[in-house]
Protein backbone atom coordinates (compact mmCIF):
# COMPACT_ATOMS: atom_id res chain seq x y z
CA UNK A 1 0.00 0.00 0.00
CA UNK A 2 1.61 3.25 -1.24
CA UNK A 3 1.98 6.16 1.60
CA UNK A 4 1.11 9.65 1.08
CA UNK A 5 2.97 12.60 1.60
CA UNK A 6 2.62 14.78 4.32
CA UNK A 7 1.34 16.99 2.21
CA UNK A 8 -1.51 15.50 0.69
CA UNK A 9 -4.13 16.26 3.52
CA UNK A 10 -2.94 20.11 2.73
CA UNK A 11 -3.39 19.72 -0.98
CA UNK A 12 -6.32 17.93 -0.38
CA UNK A 13 -7.72 21.18 1.50
CA UNK A 14 -6.56 23.37 -1.07
CA UNK A 15 -8.64 21.25 -3.50
CA UNK A 16 -12.21 21.54 -1.18
CA UNK A 17 -11.26 24.98 -0.47
CA UNK A 18 -9.31 27.75 1.15
CA UNK A 19 -7.43 26.78 4.07
CA UNK A 20 -8.41 28.36 7.74
CA UNK A 21 -5.46 31.60 8.55
CA UNK A 22 -3.89 29.49 11.12
CA UNK A 23 -3.58 26.07 9.01
CA UNK A 24 -2.35 28.91 6.32
CA UNK A 25 0.43 30.43 8.30
CA UNK A 26 1.56 27.02 9.65
CA UNK A 27 1.85 25.76 6.12
CA UNK A 28 3.97 29.01 5.35
CA UNK A 29 6.06 28.01 8.27
CA UNK A 30 6.26 24.17 7.12
CA UNK A 31 7.76 25.85 3.68
CA UNK A 32 10.04 28.28 4.46
CA UNK A 33 11.98 26.10 6.54
CA UNK A 34 12.23 23.89 3.85
CA UNK A 35 12.99 26.17 1.13
CA UNK A 36 14.39 28.84 3.17
CA UNK A 37 12.50 31.46 1.24
CA UNK A 38 9.11 32.26 0.01
CA UNK A 39 7.70 35.02 -2.50
CA UNK A 40 4.35 36.37 -2.33
CA UNK A 41 2.73 35.93 -5.70
CA UNK A 42 3.80 32.33 -5.37
CA UNK A 43 1.89 31.82 -2.03
CA UNK A 44 -1.24 33.63 -3.46
CA UNK A 45 -1.17 30.78 -6.55
CA UNK A 46 -1.01 27.98 -4.13
CA UNK A 47 -3.42 28.96 -1.42
CA UNK A 48 -5.85 31.14 -2.93
CA UNK A 49 -6.15 34.40 -1.58
CA UNK A 50 -4.92 37.88 -2.22
CA UNK A 51 -1.60 38.84 -2.20
CA UNK A 52 -2.39 41.78 0.45
CA UNK A 53 -3.84 38.50 2.71
CA UNK A 54 -0.79 36.67 2.80
CA UNK A 55 1.40 40.32 3.36
CA UNK A 56 -0.32 40.55 6.62
CA UNK A 57 -0.17 36.87 7.55
CA UNK A 58 3.76 37.18 6.81
CA UNK A 59 3.72 40.45 8.56
CA UNK A 60 1.81 38.74 11.68
CA UNK A 61 4.79 35.70 11.61
CA UNK A 62 7.73 38.19 11.39
CA UNK A 63 6.05 40.12 14.66
CA UNK A 64 5.86 37.05 16.38
CA UNK A 65 9.95 36.73 15.02
CA UNK A 66 9.20 33.68 13.51
CA UNK A 67 10.12 34.80 9.95
CA UNK A 68 12.48 37.87 7.86
CA UNK A 69 9.80 40.05 5.73
CA UNK A 70 11.59 40.82 2.83
CA UNK A 71 10.48 43.21 -0.40
CA UNK A 72 8.09 40.51 -1.78
CA UNK A 73 8.49 37.70 0.34
CA UNK A 74 9.67 36.17 3.48
CA UNK A 75 12.87 34.72 4.48
CA UNK A 76 13.64 31.97 7.19
CA UNK A 77 15.01 32.35 10.37
CA UNK A 78 19.13 31.58 10.50
CA UNK A 79 18.04 29.36 13.57
CA UNK A 80 16.16 26.07 13.25
CA UNK A 81 13.12 27.40 15.30
CA UNK A 82 10.67 25.64 17.46
CA UNK A 83 7.16 26.37 16.28
CA UNK A 84 4.67 27.59 18.71
CA UNK A 85 1.88 25.20 19.95
CA UNK A 86 -1.09 27.38 18.22
CA UNK A 87 0.30 26.74 15.26
CA UNK A 88 1.89 23.02 15.32
CA UNK A 89 -1.94 22.10 16.08
CA UNK A 90 -3.10 23.39 12.62
CA UNK A 91 -0.62 21.17 10.83
CA UNK A 92 -1.99 17.62 9.92
CA UNK A 93 -4.87 18.43 11.91
CA UNK A 94 -6.67 15.14 10.20
CA UNK A 95 -3.83 12.67 11.37
CA UNK A 96 -3.26 14.04 14.63
CA UNK A 97 -7.21 13.58 15.21
CA UNK A 98 -7.09 10.46 14.37
CA UNK A 99 -4.13 9.12 16.12
CA UNK A 100 -6.26 10.70 19.06
CA UNK A 101 -8.87 8.66 18.97
CA UNK A 102 -6.95 4.95 18.54
CA UNK A 103 -4.78 6.75 21.33
CA UNK A 104 -8.59 6.66 23.42
CA UNK A 105 -8.57 3.12 22.47
CA UNK A 106 -5.96 2.13 24.70
CA UNK A 107 -7.75 3.28 27.50
CA UNK A 108 -8.97 -0.32 30.10
CA UNK A 109 -12.68 -0.09 31.21
CA UNK A 110 -11.31 -0.31 34.87
CA UNK A 111 -10.19 3.01 36.76
CA UNK A 112 -6.93 4.40 35.38
CA UNK A 113 -4.67 7.09 35.72
CA UNK A 114 -3.19 8.54 32.76
CA UNK A 115 -0.21 10.98 31.83
CA UNK A 116 -0.25 13.86 29.22
CA UNK A 117 2.85 15.34 28.32
CA UNK A 118 2.57 18.48 25.98
CA UNK A 119 2.10 18.80 22.13
CA UNK A 120 -0.22 18.77 20.14
CA UNK A 121 -0.76 15.65 19.26
CA UNK A 122 -1.80 14.78 23.84
CA UNK A 123 -4.13 18.31 22.69
CA UNK A 124 -5.73 16.36 20.52
CA UNK A 125 -5.54 13.34 22.50
CA UNK A 126 -7.34 15.18 25.70
CA UNK A 127 -10.12 16.53 23.43
CA UNK A 128 -10.95 13.18 22.56
CA UNK A 129 -11.24 11.62 26.21
CA UNK A 130 -14.27 10.23 27.32
CA UNK A 131 -16.47 11.76 30.49
CA UNK A 132 -15.17 9.42 33.34
CA UNK A 133 -15.24 9.40 36.52
CA UNK A 134 -12.77 6.77 37.03
CA UNK A 135 -10.29 8.30 34.99
CA UNK A 136 -7.24 10.40 36.30
CA UNK A 137 -5.59 12.82 34.23
CA UNK A 138 -2.02 13.49 35.33
CA UNK A 139 -0.55 16.84 32.81
CA UNK A 140 2.08 19.48 33.03
CA UNK A 141 0.76 21.38 30.05
CA UNK A 142 -1.69 24.31 30.25
CA UNK A 143 -3.44 24.00 27.41
CA UNK A 144 -4.50 20.47 28.17
CA UNK A 145 -5.44 21.08 31.61
CA UNK A 146 -7.99 24.02 30.64
CA UNK A 147 -9.57 21.86 28.20
CA UNK A 148 -10.13 18.77 30.88
CA UNK A 149 -11.17 21.65 33.92
CA UNK A 150 -14.43 21.78 32.30
CA UNK A 151 -15.06 18.29 32.70
CA UNK A 152 -15.47 17.58 36.45
CA UNK A 153 -16.45 13.91 36.07
CA UNK A 154 -12.68 13.79 34.99
CA UNK A 155 -10.33 14.31 37.86
CA UNK A 156 -7.52 16.49 36.89
CA UNK A 157 -3.93 16.48 38.26
CA UNK A 158 -1.72 19.36 37.47
CA UNK A 159 1.67 19.65 38.12
CA UNK A 160 3.23 22.53 39.25
CA UNK A 161 6.78 24.12 37.51
CA UNK A 162 7.92 26.97 34.95
CA UNK A 163 5.86 27.63 32.33
CA UNK A 164 7.13 27.41 28.43
CA UNK A 165 5.74 30.18 26.59
CA UNK A 166 5.85 27.85 23.06
CA UNK A 167 4.34 24.60 24.48
CA UNK A 168 2.39 26.09 26.92
CA UNK A 169 3.88 23.11 29.30
CA UNK A 170 5.02 23.37 32.94
CA UNK A 171 8.66 22.06 33.11
CA UNK A 172 11.69 21.77 35.76
CA UNK A 173 12.43 20.45 39.54
CA UNK A 174 9.05 21.26 40.86
CA UNK A 175 7.06 19.70 38.20
CA UNK A 176 9.43 17.07 38.35
CA UNK A 177 9.34 16.47 42.16
CA UNK A 178 5.14 16.06 42.19
CA UNK A 179 5.43 13.57 38.92
CA UNK A 180 8.10 11.59 41.31
CA UNK A 181 5.18 11.10 43.91
CA UNK A 182 2.47 10.10 41.58
CA UNK A 183 1.87 6.16 40.01
CA UNK A 184 0.52 6.71 36.26
CA UNK A 185 -1.04 3.53 34.66
CA UNK A 186 -0.60 4.96 30.76
CA UNK A 187 1.86 7.56 29.94
CA UNK A 188 1.22 9.08 26.27
CA UNK A 189 3.98 11.03 25.41
CA UNK A 190 4.33 14.26 22.81
CA UNK A 191 7.29 14.51 20.68
CA UNK A 192 9.43 16.55 18.58
CA UNK A 193 11.19 14.10 17.08
CA UNK A 194 11.82 9.98 17.78
CA UNK A 195 14.00 7.34 15.76
CA UNK A 196 16.38 4.36 16.52
CA UNK A 197 19.42 6.17 17.39
CA UNK A 198 18.27 9.73 18.38
CA UNK A 199 15.25 8.30 20.58
CA UNK A 200 12.24 10.57 22.05
CA UNK A 201 13.84 14.07 21.59
CA UNK A 202 12.28 17.53 22.15
CA UNK A 203 13.40 20.99 21.21
CA UNK A 204 13.63 22.19 25.21
CA UNK A 205 16.39 20.68 27.46
CA UNK A 206 14.19 21.18 30.72
CA UNK A 207 10.54 19.89 28.31
CA UNK A 208 12.67 16.46 28.06
CA UNK A 209 13.88 16.13 31.39
CA UNK A 210 10.32 16.45 32.79
CA UNK A 211 8.56 14.83 30.24
CA UNK A 212 11.20 11.96 31.35
CA UNK A 213 10.16 11.90 35.05
CA UNK A 214 6.56 11.30 33.87
CA UNK A 215 7.23 8.50 31.55
CA UNK A 216 9.62 6.92 34.27
CA UNK A 217 6.32 6.87 36.79
CA UNK A 218 4.35 5.03 33.81
CA UNK A 219 3.51 1.03 33.56
CA UNK A 220 2.75 1.54 30.10
CA UNK A 221 4.38 4.21 28.06
CA UNK A 222 2.82 5.58 24.53
CA UNK A 223 4.43 8.11 22.04
CA UNK A 224 2.01 10.11 19.72
CA UNK A 225 3.32 11.67 16.45
CA UNK A 226 2.05 12.15 13.18
CA UNK A 227 4.26 11.07 10.92
CA UNK A 228 6.65 13.92 10.44
CA UNK A 229 7.86 13.51 13.64
CA UNK A 230 9.47 9.63 12.87
CA UNK A 231 13.08 9.81 11.56
CA UNK A 232 13.77 12.83 12.97
CA UNK A 233 16.06 14.05 16.31
CA UNK A 234 16.18 17.56 17.95
CA UNK A 235 18.38 18.74 21.19
CA UNK A 236 17.25 17.04 23.51
CA UNK A 237 17.00 13.17 24.53
CA UNK A 238 13.71 11.97 26.62
CA UNK A 239 14.36 8.65 26.26
CA UNK A 240 15.61 5.58 24.26
CA UNK A 241 13.21 4.12 22.23
CA UNK A 242 13.53 0.88 23.94
CA UNK A 243 11.88 2.39 26.91
CA UNK A 244 8.29 2.84 24.93
CA UNK A 245 5.69 0.13 24.79
CA UNK A 246 4.05 1.83 21.28
CA UNK A 247 4.27 4.11 19.02
CA UNK A 248 1.16 5.53 17.27
CA UNK A 249 1.48 7.67 14.20
CA UNK A 250 -0.15 8.11 10.77
CA UNK A 251 0.15 7.15 7.43
CA UNK A 252 2.33 9.98 6.31
CA UNK A 253 5.28 8.37 8.25
CA UNK A 254 8.31 6.95 6.37
CA UNK A 255 8.35 3.70 5.55
CA UNK A 256 11.62 2.70 6.60
CA UNK A 257 11.12 5.02 9.88
CA UNK A 258 8.58 2.63 10.95
CA UNK A 259 9.98 -0.54 9.93
CA UNK A 260 13.29 0.48 12.10
CA UNK A 261 11.42 1.55 15.31
CA UNK A 262 9.20 -1.81 14.87
CA UNK A 263 12.60 -3.64 14.33
CA UNK A 264 13.60 -2.31 17.77
CA UNK A 265 11.29 -4.27 19.90
CA UNK A 266 8.33 -1.40 19.77
CA UNK A 267 4.73 -2.06 18.95
CA UNK A 268 3.77 -0.22 16.37
CA UNK A 269 0.21 1.21 15.06
CA UNK A 270 0.16 3.48 12.17
CA UNK A 271 -3.48 5.06 11.51
CA UNK A 272 -4.23 5.61 7.60
CA UNK A 273 -5.64 8.62 7.06
CA UNK A 274 -7.75 9.83 3.82
CA UNK A 275 -10.59 11.96 2.94
CA UNK A 276 -13.58 10.43 4.50
CA UNK A 277 -11.89 7.21 5.82
CA UNK A 278 -9.49 6.15 8.83
CA UNK A 279 -8.58 2.79 9.20
CA UNK A 280 -5.75 1.31 11.97
CA UNK A 281 -3.25 -1.23 11.44
CA UNK A 282 -0.99 -2.49 14.09
CA UNK A 283 2.71 -3.58 13.39
CA UNK A 284 4.51 -5.61 16.15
Amino acid sequence: MSIPTAAAPVAEKRRRGRLARPERMAQILHELSESGSLHVGDLSRRFGVSEATLRRDLTALEEQRLLTRTHGGALAQEVDYELPVRYREAQSRDGKRAIAREAVRRLPPEPHVIGLTGGSTTAALAKELPQRADLTVVTNALNTAMDLVLRPRVKLVVVGGVSRPRSYELVGPWAEQVLASINIGTAFIGVDGIDVAGGLTTHDENEARTNRAMLCRAQRVVVVADGSKLGRRTLARIADVGEIHELITDSTADEDAVAAIRAAGVRVTVVDVFPGKTVSRSLG
